[in-house]
Parts: structure tokens; C-alpha cells; sequence
């Protein structure tokens, strides 16, 4: 057996980006990529948004082609299932019986949709895959009723997207606004106004009871006693990493696959880590963080493809969080934390036409995050600010003075 190989479990975007950098750094040995899936690998964000609307292909969404892969040299086994890792002998074995060696083995397979709690009778959809949206797709279709069981970003984008395609949308959501929970509540309100404003029907702070029906005709239970009729239905209430195949590995699993600084799993330096799967002791905020974001799982390939092919000189996985979302004519970009807690500070710059930024601090002293809606330039600066980790007044104040610059008769911060 050639041991002499890295094996990538899984295929979306942070099991392909590390294959790339690996070949880019010029590592030389066998590289297999496997993935559960039938497809060629294909990238995530546009599910709920362009390929969701009919206007991106499946072609678009591609992210490693078969001849791109034979190019790299790149082994892409697609349907094979990996269903357990034995680490005494550095193998991992598929679901075929099939048993494979490796010199560094990458676990990137991500994260699933968390179930509905009220069950899945056809009509009702989780979106995260391909075949998931296309299955979305069909219903929307139709047209209709939608209602929307989740206000983070899945359901926030797909209630933009089915309103954009003329459906009648319901949004739904225990928490107080959209987003609530990344964006905190002040933020959080502007974009439930804008839902609101684009004829979603909202309701937030209220539960869901129960579903029950089928297509075209679904009841949908609040948990303050109110009916909604539906078409369809789309449950988006979070994600659970894809770690339950590692069960019996020995590596340390909880909510994702425990790493170092360096993304390597602890106890296992043959074994790394990357993507929504990975937990790993964050240097910037000395605390192990999981983060479901599509550049995280780009950056921390870049990062586990040096610290394979450079053991000697490894660096450690230090981010500045960054995350964005399109929702109708809104686009929005996240830097940084911007949940905080209790006694958080926030302030709304240059708020105009729908262009504003959101600053976060936890004292008033040190910047923690920024949110900024159409507004390129106040990103820019909000991410090299928290890259070289600059007071907050300091960036509070360039920002308001790049906005009354631009805006004279803007109020400014708020």
C-alpha cells in the first residue's frame, strides 16, 4: 500500500481548495479526494440564491471538473462513502469494505442540514446540497405559498429568492429579528424592515408548533395558536457538522473535530482538519471556534496545505472572521464578531439609501467586528482595521468621516 498519500474526506469547497494548494505548493505525492456524493464537487452559496432562482447552472456552481482534476493530478473518487477512520494503522475504510493508506489524512466533510423537528413529507425541505435545491427549485416553480421555518441566513436568503420569483412568503423565527444570532438585535432589525418591506410576511419571537398536510395544502402551528397555509415549506433552523463517522476513530470529537492552532486534530499529527467540521484553538480570541463561513474553509485549506507540504515551518490559523449575504438588492458583508454580549457596543454609520455600516465593540475600546450594506470602501477598511486590530474610536471616527465625505448631508454615527 502507498502511504505516501493525502486523503481529503470530502468534496465541497474546503476538501477541493486543499487539494489545489497542496498541488500549488508543489507536493508531489498521491492526492485522493473523496467524496459521498455522485457529482462533480460543486460550491455552496449560490444554492440559496442564483442557482435557487434558475439564473446559475450547475455547470456554474462546478468547482473541480474531471479535466481540471486529471490536470492536478488530483484522484477523484465521487459516490464513495468513508465510514471509519483507524488511526493505528492510518487508514480509513469505505463503505464498500475497501480499506486505503495515508500519510495525512484532511477531514473536511462539512456540515448537514439539522432535521426538521415536524418531520419531512415531500413539500417540506432542508437546503444543502445540490439535489436539495433543485428539488426546491420545483416548487418554487409552481409558485404560491412559501413559508419559511428559520430567519438565519439560509432562510433570509431563500425568503429573498422565492420573493424575487414571485411567491407569497411567510418568515418565521423564534428569534426577534433575522439573523439575530450573528448580527445581534439592532442590526437585526433592519433587516427584518427589509423583508417586510419586500412583502415578506413576518414572525418573529413565535415558534412552530407543528406541520401538517401535504404539497399545495400544508398547515403550518404557531406556537401563539395562529394557522398558515402553505404550498411549501422550508425548514432552515442550523447545521450539525458531519463528524458521527469518526465515532470510533479515537480522535477527540465534540461539535466538530477538535485541532490545534495549526488545524492538526490533538493527538493525531497525521490528521487535519478544515472547514465547517473543524474546531480548532482560535490564537485571535484563545478559545476553540467552529465556523460555518465559505472563506474560513478556503483559508484553512491555504493553511492545512502549508502546514503539510512546510512540517517545519507550520503556521497557525489566526482569521479575521468574514462572511456575506445577498438579499435582494442588499449586499451584505461581515467581518469579524459581531454577536457579542450583554453590554455590547453598537453604532450605525452612514446610514443612506441603504448603504451603512454596523460597528461592534464589547467596551467601546476595542473593535470587534463590523456589518456593512453596500458600502465596499467601509469593508475594506473595517477588515484592515481589525486585521491590525485598531481602537475603535479610531476606525468609528474615519468611517463617519468617509461618510459625511461622501454623504455631506448624512447624519453619521448613531
Amino acid at each position: 500500500m502507498n502511504r505516501e498519500a493525502v486523503v481529503i474526506v470530502g468534496a465541497s469547497v474546503g476538501g477541493v481548495r486543499t487539494a489545489q494548494a497542496l498541488r500549488a505548493a508543489d507536493y508531489r505525492g498521491r492526492i485522493v479526494l473523496f467524496s459521498d456524493e455522485p457529482v462533480t464537487p460543486y460550491d455552496k452559496p449560490p444554492l440559496s440564491k442564483g442557482f435557487l432562482a434558475g439564473g446559475v447552472t450547475a455547470d456554474d456552481v462546478t468547482l473541480l471538473g474531471h479535466a481540471d482534476a486529471d490536470r492536478l493530478g488530483i484522484e477523484m473518487r465521487l459516490g464513495c462513502r468513508v465510514t471509519e477512520l483507524h488511526l493505528a494503522h492510518n487508514e480509513v475504510k469505505l463503505k464498500s469494505g475497501e480499506r486505503l493508506a495515508f500519510r495525512h489524512l484532511v477531514i473536511a466533510t462539512g456540515a448537514r442540514a439539522r432535521p426538521s423537528p415536524w418531520g419531512q413529507p415531500d413539500g417540506v425541505h432542508l437546503l444543502r446540497t445540490l439535489d436539495d435545491s433543485k428539488r426546491l427549485r420545483a416548487d418554487l416553480e409552481r409558485g404560491g405559498r412559501l413559508v419559511v421555518i428559520g430567519g438565519g441566513f439560509i432562510g433570509a436568503e431563500t425568503a429573498a429568492t422565492a420573493r424575487s420569483m414571485g411567491l407569497t412568503v411567510t418568515l418565521v423565527d423564534p428569534c426577534r429579528v433575522p439573523m439575530e444570532r450573528v448580527l445581534g438585535p439592532e442590526i437585526g432589525e433592519r433587516f427584518l424592515q427589509l423583508h417586510e418591506s419586500k412583502g415578506v410576511t413576518t414572525y418573529f419571537g413565535i415558534g412552530v408548533g407543528g406541520i401538517d398536510g401535504h404539497r399545495g395544502r400544508f398547515r403550518v402551528e404557531l406556537t401563539n395558536g395562529r394557522i398558515l397555509h402553505a404550498d411549501c415549506i422550508v425548514v432552515g433552523i442550523g447545521a450539525i457538522p458531519n463528524d458521527e463517522w469518526l465515532a470510533s476513530s479515537g480522535l477527540h470529537i465534540d461539535n466538530g473535530v477538535i485541532c490545534d492552532k495549526y488545524l492538526r486534530a490533538v493527538d493525531a499529527p497525521d490528521v487535519f482538519a478544515v472547514g465547517d467540521v473543524c474546531r480548532w484553538q482560535n490564537p485571535r480570541h484563545d478559545r476553540l471556534t467552529r465556523i460555518e463561513h465559505w472563506t474560513n474553509a478556503v483559508d484553512q485549506a491555504a493553511a492545512v496545505a502549508h502546514n503539510i507540504t512546510q512540517p517545519s515551518d507550520p503556521v497557525a490559523y489566526d482569521p479575521v472572521e468574514y462572511v456575506w449575504s445577498d438579499q435582494y438588492d442588499w449586499k451584505i458583508r461581515i467581518a469579524g464578531v459581531a454577536c457579542l454580549a450583554d453590554g455590547r457596543h453598537v453604532e450605525v454609520i452612514g446610514d443612506n439609501a441603504g448603504r451603512f455600516a454596523g460597528l461592534y465593540s464589547p467596551d467601546g475600546r476595542t473593535f470587534a467586528g463590523i456589518v456593512v450594506v453596500n458600502w465596499p470602501r467601509a469593508l475594506i477598511a473595517g477588515r484592515k482595521a481589525l486585521t491590525e486590530r485598531t481602537p475603535y474610536p479610531v476606525i468609528r471616527r474615519a468611517l463617519a468621516q468617509l461618510a459625511e465625505a461622501r454623504y455631506p448631508t448624512a447624519t453619521g454615527a448613531r
